[in-house]
C-alpha cells in the first residue's frame, strides 16, 4: 500500500463556555480543530488532528511511501525541512502527518493502535482540566463537579494573574473531588506567565496554602536556570515541555535536572511523544501528555513504562469526529476501532461557518500579552461576569447575540437566549 495523497479540513469544536488561560479567554467558546487526511491506492484514509500550514511542503516526504514505515517517515519528513528548521508550523505538520501514519498503520492491522504500539491495558489514567480561567465560582464548581462524576481524583486549574484567587478556586476544585478520594491531586498551570523574578516568590504563597502535584510552566519554556530555580527553591514539582519541538529542546532541561514531569502536546504526534517519553525513562521522571480533541496519545500513553496521568480537557468531541472511546473512572477507556478510533464526517463539515472561530483570532489566546512576565501586582481575573481580560476575543457565534465590548467576556455580554444555547 503507497500513499497517494493528502486532504485537509477544518471543524469546530463547542465547549459550550468560555476557553482560555492567562494570556486570553475565547469568550465565544468556539475554537477550530483542523484535520488533515492522507489517502492510500488501498482505499485506507488515516485522520490526524491539528495545525499543518506547511503540509505542500512537507508532504513530498510521504508520497508514494509505505506508511507502515511511519518512524522512518517522520525522520523523512524531519529531513525534509531541514534548511528552513523544523519548529512551530512545521513540526506541527509533521505531527498531523505522523498521526494520520500510525492510524493508517494500525488500521492496516486492523486493531486499535494502543495494541499496535504493544499496550497491555486499554485504560489510561487522567485528570480533569478545561481551559477554565474566564469561569466564575459557580460555573467552576458545576464543570469540575462533572469531572468529579465521571470518577476523576485529580484535576489541573489555569492561573497565574492573581495568587489569592488560584488559591481559592484550587481549594474549591479539591473540596468538590474529595467525593472520589480523600486527598484529591492539584496541579496550576500558569501558562509562562510569571518571571523569574516573582516565579519562586509566587508558588511559595501558594504552597502554604495548597498541596500541588505539579506546578506547570512557571517560566518561558526555554529558561532552564528558571525552571531549575523554581524547582529547587519550593515542594512541588515542576512540569513543562508541551511547547517543546525536538528532543534537542528537551535535552538541556533534563540534563539540569530542571524538570520533574516531562510533559509533550497532542499536536506534536505519536513518534514525538514515544521519542521524548524514551528520552524521559532514561532520566528516571514520568510523562503526562497535554489534552488535545479526541486525546490522540492516550494510545501511546498507554504501552510506555512512565506515563504518569494524562490531561482531558473536555468529554465532548468536534463537529462531525466521533472518537471511540470512554471517559470514566478517572481515565479514557480507549475502544477496539482499529486505528486510532476517529471518525470524520465530512458531510458534517462540508456546511460549517469557520467565522466564528475565536482561537485564531489575531489578538487570541496564542499571542503573549505584553504584561506577561512583567506583573508586580495580581491582574483582574479574567471572569464569566464581564471582567476586562488580557487579549480577548469577542466571538460570539449565537445568532442574533449583541455586539460584545472589547475586552468582555460572557455571561454580562449575553442575552438569556444566547447563555442556554451556549451552556453543555
Amino acid at each position: 500500500m503507497k500513499i497517494t495523497g493528502f486532504r485537509t479540513l477544518r471543524t469546530v469544536h463547542h465547549w459550550g463556555r468560555p476557553v482560555g488561560d492567562a494570556n486570553g479567554v475565547v469568550a465565544g467558546g468556539i475554537t477550530e480543530v483542523p484535520v488533515v487526511l492522507v489517502d492510500t491506492d488501498g482505499g485506507l484514509t488515516g485522520v490526524g488532528l491539528g495545525a499543518h500550514a506547511d503540509a505542500e511542503r512537507v508532504f513530498p516526504a510521504l508520497e508514494g511511501q509505505d506508511p507502515r514505515a511511519v518512524t522512518a517517515l517522520y525522520d523523512r519528513m524531519l529531513a525534509h525541512t531541514f534548511k528552513s528548521g523544523h519548529s512551530g508550523a512545521a513540526f506541527g505538520t509533521i505531527g498531523a502527518f505522523d498521526m494520520a501514519l500510525w492510524d493508517l498503520k494500525a488500521k492496516m492491522a486492523d486493531e486499535p493502535l494502543w495494541r499496535t504500539l504493544g499496550a497491555g491495558d486499554r485504560f489510561v489514567p487522567g485528570y480533569a482540566s478545561g481551559l477554565d480561567i474566564a469561569l466564575g465560582d459557580e460555573e467552576l464548581a458545576t464543570l469540575y463537579s462533572n469531572w468529579a462524576d465521571r470518577g476523576f481524583t485529580g484535576a489541573k486549574i489555569k492561573g497565574g494573574l492573581d495568587p489569592d484567587r488560584d488559591i481559592a478556586r484550587l481549594h474549591a476544585v479539591a473540596e468538590i473531588l474529595r467525593r472520589n478520594r480523600r486527598s484529591p491531586a492539584l496541579m496550576l498551570d500558569v501558562n509562562e506567565t510569571w518571571g523569574r523574578h516573582q516565579a519562586v516568590r509566587l508558588l511559595a504563597r501558594i504552597e502554604d496554602h495548597v498541596e500541588l502535584a505539579w506546578i506547570e510552566e512557571p517560566v518561558r519554556r526555554w529558561d532552564v536556570p528558571g525552571h531549575r530555580a523554581v524547582a529547587r527553591a519550593g515542594r512541588t514539582p515542576v512540569a513543562s515541555g508541551e511547547n517543546l519541538t525536538g528532543l534537542e529542546q528537551f535535552r538541556p532541561l533534563l540534563a539540569a535536572d530542571a524538570l520533574q514531569v516531562v510533559q509533550t502536546a497532542g499536536v506534536w504526534g505519536i513518534t514525538h511523544f514515544l521519542r521524548v517519553a524514551t528520552l524521559a525513562h532514561s532520566h528516571d521522571l514520568p510523562v503526562s501528555p497535554v489534552g488535545y480533541h479526541a486525546n490522540p496519545l492516550a494510545h501511546a500513553a498507554a504501552a510506555i513504562p512512565n506515563h504518569l496521568v494524562s490531561e482531558v480537557q473536555d468529554t465532548g468531541s468536534p463537529v462531525g469526529v466521533t472518537v471511540d472511546q470512554v471517559i470514566a473512572d478517572g481515565g479514557l477507556v480507549l475502544g477496539d476501532t482499529p486505528g486510532l478510533g476517529i471518525t470524520v464526517d465530512e458531510a458534517a463539515l462540508a456546511g460549517l461557518d469557520l467565522s466564528v472561530v475565536g482561537w485564531s483570532h489575531p489578538d487570541g489566546p496564542h499571542v503573549r500579552p505584553r504584561t506577561a512576565g512583567l506583573r508586580l501586582v495580581p491582574e483582574p481575573a479574567a471572569t464569566n461576569q464581564g471582567t476586562v481580560v488580557p487579549n480577548p476575543v469577542d466571538t460570539y457565534p449565537f445568532p442574533g447575540a449583541p455586539a460584545v465590548p472589547r475586552g468582555l467576556t460572557g455571561r454580562a455580554a449575553l442575552t438569556d437566549d444566547a447563555e442556554r444555547e451556549g451552556t453543555p
